[in-house]
C-alpha cells in the first residue's frame, strides 16, 4: 500500500467540501501510516469533539475515497493525537464494513439531485426503481452526455436500496473488465461469478466501453440473465443508446432494451440556475443572484465542471481574501472560458445548427435570403461569437460577408429579437448546451 494513500484520500476530499469546511476539520487530520494494517487505516486529529464531528459529517466520504484510492476495504478509524485508545473514534463500524463495498458515493442521493425539464423522466423513473427494484423497469439503462446526471442517479438508486439493507454492486465498466481479466488469467472465474451474480442491485457505468469486446460481452450476458431471471434490478448507464454502441452484439442490444431506455439531455437555463444554487448550498457556498444567473448562461452543461468552477471561485475568493462580486467571479473564470472557447469551431456549430433547423450547412454559409436560412444564420454568427475565440472579421471571411461591421449588425439583431422572443432564446440556450456537451463527448 503506498505510503501516500491517506494524503491521496485527504486531498480528493479537499476537493468535494468547502474550503472553510476543511479548513476547520480536516486540515488538522493526518494519515498515521505507521499505525495503519491493510484492513485498518488510521487517521489523527487534534481533539475528540473535531473526530465526533468527521465521523458525524465524513464517515462515509473518507470510507468511498479509500476504498477507490486504494482498492482495500480498510476500517477508517480518527484517533486523536496523543490520546488514549479508548478514545477513538471509528468511522466505520464493523457490520458497516462488511456491507461497505459497493464504491457508492454517500453524496450521491435524490435529494441532491436538481430536476428539470431536460431530466424529469430519468428522475422519476430511478426513483420507481429505487422504490420497487426488479419489477418494472428492469433493466433500467439510462444515457446522455459527459457530466449530465447519469451517475448520480444510478449511484440514488444503489444509496436508496443500500439504506434499505440490500446487497449492491457498483462498478464502472472498466472495473468490471479488470476483475474479469484478473479472474480469467488467474483460472477462478467460479468466484468472479460468484460476486457479481450473488446481488440484490447490479450498477454498471458507462458500458459503452463494452463495444468489441467479444468474450467480456458473452460473460456479461450471462450475468444479466442469471440476474434478470431472479428479479434482481440491473441498471445501465451510457453516453449513448444501445442501438448507438458499435461493436454491441445484437442479443445484449435486446437486453438493454427489455425495460426502460431513457435519456438525460442538457439542462435548460433555469435548470442550471437551480444546480448552481444546489451545489453552492451543498459546499456552503453563497452567491447573489446575479453571480448565479452570469454562472449559468456562461458555463457549459457539465454537472461536474460546473460544481469545480464554483468550488475554485470560492477557494480563490479565500486565499486572494476578496469577497466574490461579479467582476472577481468574471476574473476567476476567463481562463476557463477561454479555454472552452478555444475546443469548439465554426463548423460544428454551424453543422448542430443545420441539422437542428432543418436547413442545409451550405445555405447557412450562403448569400440566401429565405426567412429560415437567415434566421439560420444569425444564430449561427451568434453562438459562433460566444462559443468560439474568432474575431469578427475572422467569422466574416467564414460566412462570406463582406467585413466585421455585417457581423455586427447581424449580432444586433439577433439580441433584439432574443429581448423579446422568449421560446428563441431558450432555443439557442440549448443548442449552445449541446455544442458544448458535444465537444466533451470527442
Amino acid at each position: 500500500m503506498s505510503t501516500n494513500i491517506g494524503q491521496k484520500v485527504l486531498d480528493k476530499l479537499k476537493d468535494e467540501i468547502s474550503q472553510n469546511e476543511y479548513n476547520r476539520y480536516i486540515k488538522h487530520l493526518k494519515y498515521d501510516e505507521k499505525s495503519s494494517r491493510s484492513d485498518i487505516a488510521i487517521f489523527t486529529t487534534n481533539n475528540i469533539l473535531s473526530a465526533k464531528w468527521i465521523k458525524t459529517k465524513y464517515q462515509k466520504k473518507i470510507a468511498h475515497l479509500y476504498e477507490i484510492e486504494s482498492g482495500l476495504k480498510a476500517e477508517i478509524i480518527v484517533d486523536v493525537k496523543n490520546a488514549k485508545s479508548k478514545q477513538r473514534v471509528k468511522t466505520v463500524s464493523k457490520k458497516e464494513q462488511s456491507n461497505q463495498s459497493t464504491l457508492l458515493n454517500p453524496s450521491f442521493t435524490f435529494n441532491s439531485f436538481v430536476q428539470g425539464d431536460s431530466n424529469a423522466l430519468a428522475y422519476n423513473v430511478s426513483k420507481a426503481v429505487a422504490e420497487t427494484p426488479g419489477k418494472q423497469y428492469n433493466p433500467l439503462f439510462i444515457y446522455g452526455g459527459v457530466g449530465l446526471g447519469k451517475t448520480h442517479l444510478m449511484q440514488a438508486i444503489g444509496n436508496y436500496r443500500f439504506n434499505m439493507g440490500d446487497k449492491i454492486i457498483y462498478n464502472t465498466f472498466e472495473q468490471f473488465l479488470n476483475r474479469y481479466t484478473n479472474h480469467l488469467r488467474t483460472g477462478t472465474m467460479d468466484r468472479f461469478r460468484d460476486y457479481y451474480r450473488n446481488c440484490d442491485i447490479l450498477l454498471i457505468d458507462d458500458i459503452q466501453f463494452i463495444s468489441r469486446k467479444e468474450q467480456t460481452q458473452e460473460e456479461f450476458f450471462h450475468t444479466f440473465n442469471e440476474l434478470h431471471s431472479l428479479s434482481k434490478q440491473i441498471v445501465i448507464t451510457s453516453d449513448r443508446a444501445p442501438k448507438k454502441i458499435a461493436g454491441l452484439a445484437d442479443r445484449l442490444k435486446s437486453r438493454f432494451e427489455w425495460g426502460m431506455l431513457v435519456d438525460i439531455n442538457p439542462p435548460e437555463l433555469e435548470t442550471k440556475i437551480a444546480i448552481i444554487k444546489k451545489k453552492s448550498e451543498l459546499n456552503g457556498i453563497r452567491l447573489d443572484e446575479e453571480i448565479v444567473n452570469y454562472l449559468a448562461t456562461k458555463l457549459g452543461s457539465n454537472i461536474r465542471e460546473i460544481e469545480g468552477t464554483i468550488i475554485k471561485i470560492n477557494a480563490m475568493s479565500s486565499l486572494l481574501r476578496q469577497k466574490i462580486t461579479l467582476e472577481f467571479t468574471k476574473n476567476a473564470i476567463e481562463d476557463y472560458l477561454s479555454e472552452k472557447k478555444k475546443s469548439i469551431t465554426i463548423d460544428t456549430i454551424v453543422d448542430i445548427v443545420s441539422e437542428e433547423l432543418n436547413v442545409k450547412p451550405s445555405d447557412i454559409k450562403s448569400k440566401k435570403r429565405a426567412k429560415k436560412i437567415v434566421e439560420a444564420r444569425r444564430i449561427s454568427i451568434y453562438l459562433a461569437r460566444n462559443l468560439t475565440p474568432n474575431s469578427m472579421p475572422q467569422i466574416a471571411i467564414y460566412f462570406g460577408m463582406k467585413d466585421h461591421s455585417a457581423i455586427s449588425h447581424a449580432m444586433k439583431k439577433i439580441e433584439e429579437i432574443i429581448e423579446n422572443d422568449e421560446n428563441l432564446k431558450v432555443a439557442i440556450e440549448e443548442l449552445s448546451n449541446k455544442i458544448e456537451t458535444l465537444k466533451l463527448q470527442n
